[in-house]
């Protein structure tokens, strides 16, 4: 491996280290704010409300934030900033930001609109309650907001990750967490209607969002005051974020598209339903969100530097080194979660109105959700090796072929699993999207090696089914069925995953993981 090679591996992981990092406390932050509203709002129709009136910003903005925002923009601004330099950049930067601004505006009007037909849109199920519909509907429009601040949030993101900023734009979303946490407690009693304390602290989390990200964003020479004169508001730089926006749109949002359409199945199931389903959603999504989402964006600045200088061989040699380095480990994660899926919702979530019985729902849709958590991941990879060349088109594609299947799939298991078939469709429907876009990328970027891809793999599986057997075992208790207990729950769910990583460590060591090694030589020569 030549010198360059291993600064540009090293360059990526500690990108995608500090996004993890800073994810992490955003996560850990999060939970915190679940474990608020489980303790207030339970498992109960009075959080369905509040899951589904969310369900509508957090939708608007994967299609129009971070997920197509990223994607479109990341790519076109290095190529700019590489061959045109860093004015011509703070120019897109200023175009892009004020068309955002515009357009946003006009869909949050919208949204206030027409929130009720979007409701009964996503979930049909709640026309028969006319006051659960009502309230739905008041939520929605008070999180709407939302949509722009988390985007303007999103561009200021991705501004600072072509600059190699990681750190602060992943922290952000932790002060989304913080407010929620803030307004709920404060404002809880006040209300007539306690939940609606959470869409405000939802609206006011995603300005702060934004704010928090602006002195780095400035401190790096960008401005969003528009100039006068000599802009131009539509150059060829910004048609060609506009054409690759509109397919990344669909490509990047499928996993919301998901739950929006598992949303529409399961407002017809019992209630709790939805919430089971959010909840097991948002622990899947800490090992997404830290290494996925992380090591995907952390990785997009990188192979678009290597399509803009025409490096083919790079981008599949740093393609393969994301995946391999992202497998080792979400697939760990993915059985950790499994054998340890009802001592974590029962320790996270168990308390006040949310019952066992809502730990077991919860605990059961997790084990489903889990099974797809390589295949997230990995589409997430493979999307970004797409749009660092610039092709939207091709995710988009096998994004739809996702979205069919899930939907297929939500209608044959809703029946005979309830919620649980939902939560398992959407995995196969994850695992589907993987191998369709892996084999694309494949043909298109035919220097990936595959075997050495699988060798890797194989060695992985190994060691985390070893792992899951032996921490299922360990962890086997009767008190994970009680809600009291909470400092000792810790203390043994804690040692239960500290010997989860030390087994799955030592036994992929001992079949020669060049991962292992790799993270073992990074550790030694900071050490």
């Amino acid at each position: 491996m030549s010198k360059e090679s291993k600064e540009t591996k090293a360059n990526i992981i500690s990108a995608a280290g500090l996004m993890s990092v800073a994810t992490f406390i955003s996560r850990i932050l999060g939970y915190v704010k679940d474990m608020i509203l489980a303790r207030y709002f339970g498992a109960t129709g009075v959080s369905d409300v509040f899951f589904v009136a969310f369900r509508i910003p957090n939708l608007l903005r994967e299609l129009f934030a971070e997920g197509s925002m990223s994607s479109a923009f990341i790519p076109v601004l290095t190529d700019c900033q590489i061959k045109e330099g860093k004015d011509a950049a703070k120019k897109l930067v200023k175009s892009v930001f004020l068309i955002l601004f515009i357009i946003l505006i006009i869909l949050c009007f919208l949204g206030v609109i027409f929130a009720e037909q979007i409701i009964l849109l996503m979930a049909p199920g709640f026309s028969s309650n006319h006051e659960k519909l009502q309230m739905t509907v008041t939520l929605t429009r008070i999180m709407l907001p939302f949509l722009l601040f988390v985007s303007l949030s999103s561009l200021v993101m991705g501004v600072l990750n072509t600059r190699g900023i990681f750190f602060i734009p992943a922290l952000a979303p932790a002060l989304l967490n913080i407010v929620t946490i803030i307004c709920v407690i404060m404002l809880f009693e006040r209300l007539t209607h306690p939940i609606i304390s959470v869409a405000i602290g939802i609206t006011i989390g995603g300005l702060m969002q934004f704010l928090f990200q602006l002195p780095a964003f400035y401190k790096e020479g960008y401005s969003l005051i528009l100039p006068f004169g000599d802009f131009k508001l539509f150059n060829e730089k910004v048609k060609k974020i506009g054409k690759l926006i509109l397919p990344s749109t669909v490509g990047m949002a499928v996993s919301q598209i998901n739950i929006f359409v598992s949303t529409i199945f399961a407002s017809f199931l019992k209630e709790g339903s939805i919430t089971a389903l959010y909840y097991s959603m948002r622990l899947i999504q800490f090992p997404i969100g830290i290494f996925g989402v992380a090591m995907s964006m952390a990785a997009l600045p990188t192979l678009s530097k290597h399509a803009a200088e025409g490096r083919i061989d790079k981008i599949a040699e740093d393609f393969s080194f994301s995946l391999k380095i992202l497998f080792f480990i979400a697939i760990p994660s993915m059985a950790g979660l499994i054998s340890i899926r009802d001592p974590l919702v029962n320790l996270l979530f168990q308390r006040g109105l949310f019952d066992y019985e809502a730990t077991r729902a919860t605990a059961s849709a997790l084990m489903y959700y889990s099974i797809g958590i390589w295949a997230i991941v990995g589409i997430r990879v493979c999307t970004s090796a797409f749009y660092s060349l610039q092709d939207t088109s091709t995710p988009v594609k096998t994004a739809t072929i996702g979205i069919i299947t899930n939907i297929i799939f939500c209608y044959i298991l809703i029946t005979p699993m309830g919620h649980n078939g939902l939560a398992l469709a959407n995995s196969l429907s994850a695992m589907t999207n993987f191998f369709i876009i892996f084999w694309l990328i494949k043909r298109k970027i035919s220097l990936i090696n595959v075997m050495h891809i699988l060798k890797s793999l194989v060695k992985i599986v190994i060691s985390a089914l070893t792992m899951g057997v032996v921490v299922n075992y360990f962890i086997c208790s009767t008190i994970w069925t009680t809600s009291d207990m909470f400092l000792y729950k810790s203390l043994y769910l804690s040692a239960s995953i500290f010997i989860a990583i030390t087994i799955y460590g030592l036994m992929t060591y001992f079949l020669g993981s060049e991962e292992i090694r790799f993270f073992i030589k990074r550790i030694f020569s900071k050490a």
